[in-house]
């Protein structure tokens, strides 16, 4: 055999170019790359952060926003409780009623005070 040429199971291997190079990357380019991209995750990092932090602020407020209407709700039921009515409600039964009266089908105007049909 020549001297270039080498037998490896049975194959000649010559000695050539293919294959994988040794690595000759500049070292400082390298390290270049790599704050580069470090910077880069860090900033991703944060916006991600930000985010998350904005939408759990939200969600908060929207979180004490129902609280104060149950609460709300809660001595509406207490008053009601009492026998007493509360103004808020008052108000949205006689404003519905003025709104639109022909919205509720099973109602019909007599005498001028509103009745319930009954199907029986």
């Amino acid at each position: 055999m020549s001297r270039g040429l080498q037998m490896v199971g049975g194959k000649v291997k010559k000695p050539g170019k293919r294959g994988r190079k040794p690595a000759k990357i500049d070292l400082k380019a390298k390290l270049e790359r790599s704050r580069q991209s470090a910077r880069e995750c860090r900033a991703r990092k944060k916006l991600r952060y930000q985010y998350l932090e904005e939408l759990v602020s939200s969600k908060e407020r929207a979180i004490c926003a129902l609280r104060e209407e149950l609460d709300m709700y809660k001595q509406w039921c207490l008053a009601m409780d009492q026998g007493k009515i509360p103004s808020e409600i008052k108000a949205l039964l006689t404003g519905d009623d003025q709104k639109s009266p022909q919205s509720s089908s099973n109602k019909t105007l007599k005498n001028g005070k509103y009745n319930q049909n009954k199907t029986s």
